[in-house]
């Protein structure tokens, strides 16, 4: 059992303490937040022992692992902490909000001796693990190319405080993009360079629902972004994240091979569905989907055994940060209008077995 301490209370929290709570080998040990008063209330929910300021859970002597759900900016910050107080670290997406910060972290957790993992964990469940396995079975014929799109109006009409969705460290490419653009990694492998343009519907935009309704707000970054992604291992991409759209559509991924089309799942999920189209049939075919569905913090699972065992983690830092390095250069890519190259690298993570279970020691 791995002790865990987790920092940051906000509405994420709740689905990674509800799963730990079922996962046999992982204890929650503190809670954190800058708010001392909802740590102890989400304390008192769950049943964990210790709460309050990051400082106290990331040096207490029973945490191993510290979970880090702060807010994006903070991410670095918050994780440099606990690495250098000699704890592993497993960041909420994204790893960091540039490639040099999200470097240092990883290059300093070596140094030490500690692991960095990462969200989305959401390729291990079982609806991206089957659609892993049916490329890598040769179910398309040989893979060429994907097609993403994540696509609506943005969040304003719903979200009670939606103007952190149109700050640096955000926007539908950095807020929805790690899901995307991780599945591919995971299916394709690194990015080599990616070319892309981008725009804005609104310099401001208003606040739709709650106590600030009526309230406007700046938009920092681009609300819609095209991007062609090209592979080392050859294959290509084209993916778009939109907050400009009046039609919403997301989860949709296409990868396309010789002998046939998959549908993967929604890379926001952990479910299917999971659909082919073979060459010359009219008809969509669904595939079986096989693994957990269980949700969030599967991948904190993952590391924990990975770290027992002395094998590399799947959902890595290195992964993370080439995510971060693509997306960082879609922008600029979208700001000089050139192809701009990703120097970053890592490796493909391998398929998990069917039969893993992380509610099972």
């Amino acid at each position: 059992m791995i002790g865990v301490g987790i920092i940051g209370c906000g509405n994420i929290s709740h689905a990674y303490l509800r799963n730990f709570q079922t996962f046999p080998e992982v204890k929650v040990v503190g809670v954190a937040d800058l708010d001392v008063e909802r740590a102890r209330e989400t304390a008192e929910q769950y049943g964990v022992p210790v709460w309050g300021e990051a400082s106290e859970v990331i040096n207490h002597p029973d945490v191993e692992l510290v979970v880090n759900l702060t807010v994006p900016a903070a991410h670095v910050e918050v994780s440099l902490t606990a690495v250098r107080a000699g704890k592993h670290v497993y960041v909420e997406k994204p790893l960091a909000l540039d490639p040099e910060a999200g470097r240092a972290l990883l290059e300093e957790a070596d140094k030490l001796g500690v692991r960095v993992g990462c969200a989305p964990d959401t390729f291990l469940g079982a609806g991206l693990q089957s659609a892993l396995r049916a490329v890598s079975g040769g179910q398309i014929g040989v893979p060429g190319s994907a097609l993403t799109l994540l696509q609506g109006p943005g969040p304003e009409a719903w979200h009670p405080s939606p103007a952190f969705f149109y700050q640096r460290g955000a926007g539908p490419l950095f807020d929805m993009g790690p899901y995307y653009l991780t599945a591919l990694a995971v299916l394709f492998g690194p990015v080599t360079r990616v070319a892309a343009n981008g725009s804005r519907a609104h310099t401001r935009r208003r606040v739709g629902s709650g106590p600030l309704a009526g309230t406007e707000f700046d938009v920092e970054v681009f609300t819609h972004v095209s991007a062609l992604l090209e592979f080392a291992s050859g294959q290509n991409a084209t993916a778009v994240f939109s907050f400009d759209s009046p039609l919403p559509r997301h989860g949709f991924i296409e990868i396309t091979g010789t002998e046939a089309t998959l549908a993967a799942p929604d890379p926001n999920t952990f479910a299917g569905p999971l659909r082919l189209r073979r060459l010359g049939e009219g008809d969509w075919m669904e595939l079986p989907v096989d693994g957990t569905t269980v949700g969030r913090g599967i991948g904190v699972v993952e590391m924990a055994r990975a770290i027992a065992a002395g094998r590399p983690h799947r959902a890595s830092g290195e992964l993370a940060l080439h995510v971060v390095d693509v997306m960082c250069a879609i922008v600029e890519s979208a700001e000089q209008g050139q192809f701009v190259p990703i120097t970053s690298t890592f490796e493909q993570p391998p398929p998990l077995p069917e039969d893993w279970d992380p509610a099972s020691a």
